[in-house]
């Protein structure tokens, strides 16, 4: 991807497609962190940084695809009912539509931003309708960091929802970022096992009040 350009490349689209379809686990050492709620998270832990890439597979029952992707991409309604968002917003920077977004952090530790930009597609895959998100951090001087907060730095994310047959959506996503400061493994291996199924339990719940306020 370009970050200067504002987007990013037709094959991502397609990538986070195929793991809908074939979840590319092979090859690497993906542990199984958790299995909850329809929901599996797999691991890769990233040699360089000691940093953990996920990789979430699942179905979210009642759940059009549609529907799932507006309320993925409606900030002003995730600030309503994503109780960790202290501040989220975009702005138009050089052509691009960029996004900034503050995340609370449990005492003592300091809250942790991130600035990134994000572009959704719909794809036709061998007659499969995919909405497709990804998302990746990009530096800006419009965005300064903030006294007692932390700059998230290499954020990345991608993803990808189709039908599952029924009313329901079918769910890939892939997620890493550097959190940065001193954050307890506990803590991070906590908030992987509880933090990505609740979200998108949340999520799931919120597209039935979206339902009923549109």
């Amino acid at each position: 991807m370009d970050p200067a350009a504002g987007g990013f490349p037709e094959d991502q689209f397609r990538q986070a497609c195929a793991q809908l379809q074939q979840p590319a686990l092979a090859g690497a050492d993906w542990q199984l962190l958790v299995e909850t709620l329809g929901i599996s998270i797999y691991r890769l832990l990233d040699q360089q940084t000691g940093l953990y890439e996920y990789k979430v597979f699942g179905v979210l029952e009642d759940t059009p695809p549609a529907l799932l992707a507006d309320v993925y991409m409606d900030l002003d309604y995730r600030k309503q009912w994503d109780q960790h968002v202290k501040e989220l917003y975009e702005k138009e920077c050089d052509g691009k539509t960029v996004v900034y977004w503050e995340v609370k952090y449990p005492f003592p530790m300091s809250n942790r931003d991130y600035v990134y930009i994000r572009q959704r597609q719909e794809l036709n895959v061998e007659g499969r309708k995919i909405h497709v998100i990804l998302a990746q951090s990009i530096s800006l001087p419009q965005f300064a960091e903030k006294p007692g907060v932390i700059r998230v730095k290499g954020y990345k994310q991608s993803l990808a929802i189709e039908s599952n047959g029924k009313k329901g959506s079918k769910v890939f996503m892939y997620y890493f970022d550097n959190p940065g400061g001193q954050i307890p493994s506990w803590l991070i291996n906590w908030a992987a096992k509880n933090g990505v199924p609740n979200f998108l339990k949340d999520m799931a719940k919120a597209c039935q009040t979206y339902l009923k306020k549109t």
